[in-house]
């Protein structure tokens, strides 16, 4: 049961993690997070910061406190060589009230930054910085160098910046550009059908939504995105909603704002709001229906398609309204009125706006888990002590939870314990399979706890004879009132340990192990070994004899250095073999014969050579002599 429950938890969560409809949204806490981001920035070390941090919390409509000298660190941090700079910090002064940033000779740097050598990251933050500190713009310069950077570099991060730029220029390129978003959206990265997003991260992805949306506002029509890769979209910028980096965390923000405001597409979120756990005395299950930034949608028509359970995938409610509360957002339903047996159930809802909106997306297939506990009951409780060749039918007490035995039941290792007890749903009557049901052991003297069969465990108690209270315990996910329950005392005798009849530490140092070679064989008898010394010296004998009666030719033998050491080299082999046999071991012998292989290998490569030339020449003599006779 333990393994099947696991698997209809996964289940839930794989079901839940299918759904495209987002399951989540900034809450008050994830708001309060990043607004600390932000104001961890303060004091500004630099324009950037200042950027992110100001415009950040004017999306999560915070007051900027001390906007005066907020405006003094602002002007005060432009790095006046700096392009990016001056982007940062006019982007930060625009957004304060009555902070003037003195624009210097900032037109001719951030007019030479717009060139057909520029990349679009400083087309981007020239042409912007141009626009807040009110210097000219040329904007058909801006399109001609957008155009050119574009060729050189077309990553999304690059098509990013000119969607932004194109929204404020207009103009007859406006179409164009605004075409390109379908082909960007395609090159994003799909990850577990329910993500898309790009390979540079948040800030990439939040960018590209961000200027998209902006463009599709400026040309007016709805940008070429399938509805379902508007979601997954969204499931990854909320994703990454606990992001403490300061620039990543201001344009996550902005790219959430603008799938809430924006006139096309807004992702509606389906959240459970009441804890996942319903029981008959807390039978309302909330769900809050919001925008990504948890705003509210305005009247809406809630419902309960189904809610199946995902054990044994019975449908308890179908088609069953929410109903309304004072807060716009949020819809509860008795969910306990159908008497739902206990364990998970998988909702699915589906929403629909009082007054038509084709902007929602997300609307249908949202689904929520919600856990039905119930309470259980102990009946028909029965425990006693059996032999084990249970010839003698045992004799079970019987007891009511929660009381105990009174006497110390007595058990040795003989006989074994046996336990019974039915255990009950008691909102359906029916008998409940428990997720973790076992019995705890523990000695009265030295509080070990031991959770095994006694019979096959007398190891595991260490041998240890005396009183062990009994404890059951069971418990699952769905059982509100798990139960710990010492319902007796145990007399347990264990045999004595194997080989000792004291106690035995299992954790004692045991005695050490010392390898032991294989003693060598005895060597065979001295007669022995000399009649096989001279049956191996037979041969010699003879054919020294052979040589004697056939006569031998010794004239022909090269007395040179080469001839001579071979000879004694190989008779110094056969004599490393003699001592191999007498009185060396293998290793030894191997050592001698690698240091008399090499001379042996020369001298006999040498006198070979020798031989050979010296017949090459008796042959030659043997033709010119033919010759010389006709």
């Amino acid at each position: 049961m333990a393994k099947g429950t696991s698997i209809l938890y996964l289940f839930a969560v794989a079901v839940v993690g299918q759904a495209l409809t987002p399951s989540t949204f900034l809450t008050t806490v994830d708001r309060d997070r990043l607004r600390s981001v932000f104001e961890a920035a303060q004091p500004f070390t630099d324009a950037a910061n200042a950027h992110y941090s100001i415009l950040g919390l004017k999306l999560l409509g915070a007051t900027i406190a001390k906007e005066q000298e907020v405006c003094k660190s602002v002007t005060s941090s432009v790095d006046t060589n700096s392009v990016a700079s001056w982007f940062h910090a006019s982007t930060a002064a625009k957004a304060l009230s009555n902070c003037k940033l003195a624009p210097g000779s900032a037109q001719k740097l951030l007019g030479d930054a717009i060139s057909q050598d520029s990349s679009v990251a400083d087309i981007y933050f020239s042409f912007f910085a141009l626009k807040n500190l009110g210097l000219t713009v040329d904007n058909g310069k801006v399109t001609a160098a957008l155009t050119e950077a574009l060729k050189k570099d077309d990553s999304p991060m690059s098509h990013g910046f000119a969607f932004n730029i194109v929204s404020e220029i207009g103009g007859a390129d406006v179409n164009r550009y605004f075409d390109l978003i379908e082909d960007i959206v395609a090159q994003a990265d799909e990850v577990d059908d329910k993500y898309l997003q790009y390979e540079g991260g948040l800030f990439v992805t939040a960018s590209v939504v961000e200027g998209a949306y902006k463009l599709s506002a400026k040309a007016n029509k709805a940008p070429v995105i399938s509805q379902d890769k508007v979601l997954k979209f969204a499931n990854y910028l909320l994703s990454r909603k606990h992001v403490h980096q300061l620039k990543s965390a201001y344009k996550l923000l902005a790219a959430v704002s603008i799938l809430t405001t924006n006139k096309y597409h807004i992702p509606v979120a389906v959240t459970l709001a009441s804890p996942v756990s319903v029981s008959q005395s807390k039978p309302t299950v909330q769900v809050r229906v919001s925008n990504i930034m948890g705003g509210s949608l305005g009247k809406m028509t809630v419902t309960a398609d189904s809610a199946k359970n995902l054990g044994d995938q019975s449908v308890v409610i179908s088609k069953k309204p929410f109903k309304a509360t004072s807060d716009d957002a949020l819809f509860e339903m008795d969910f306990m009125a159908n008497k739902p047996s206990s364990g998970f159930y998988n909702v699915a809802i589906s929403v629909a706006p009082a007054k038509a909106d084709s902007r929602l997306l997300g609307v249908t297939g949202a689904s929520v888990t919600v856990k039905v506990t119930t309470q259980v009951s102990l009946e028909n409780v029965e425990i006693g002590v059996a032999d084990r060749d249970q010839v003698v039918a045992p004799k079970p007490t019987r007891v009511q939870h929660p009381g105990r035995v009174g006497a110390a039941l007595e058990a040795d290792f003989h006989q074994k314990v046996i336990m019974k007890f039915l255990l009950k749903d008691k909102m359906s009557g029916s008998a409940f399979p428990a997720h973790q049901t076992f019995v705890r052991l523990t000695n009265a003297e030295s509080k070990q706890e031991i959770i095994f069969n006694v019979g096959s465990s007398a190891k595991d108690f260490g041998y240890k004879s005396g009183k062990y209270s009994l404890e059951l315990v069971i418990g699952d996910a769905v059982i509100e009132n798990p139960i710990a329950w010492n319902l007796a005392d145990l007399q347990l005798t264990f045999p004595a340990a194997p080989g000792k009849a004291e106690k035995q530490d299992q954790y004692a140092k045991k005695p050490e192990i010392k390898h032991l070679f294989r003693e060598p064989e005895k060597r065979p008898s001295q007669t022995v070994s000399m009649a096989f010394t001279l049956l191996v010296l037979v041969p010699f004998a003879v054919l020294f004899l052979c040589w004697m009666k056939v006569g031998v030719n010794i004239s022909n033998f090269p007395f040179s250095v080469s001839a001579i050491g071979f000879h004694v080299c190989l008779a110094a082999v056969f004599g490393l073999y003699y001592c191999y046999w007498t009185h060396l071991n293998m290793f030894q012998t191997l050592r001698y014969l690698g240091l008399l292989g090499v001379p042996t290998f020369i001298f006999g490569n040498r006198m070979l050579r020798r031989v050979k030339s010296r017949h090459r020449a008796q042959e030659v003599q043997r033709s010119m002599n033919g010759s010389n006779s006709v």
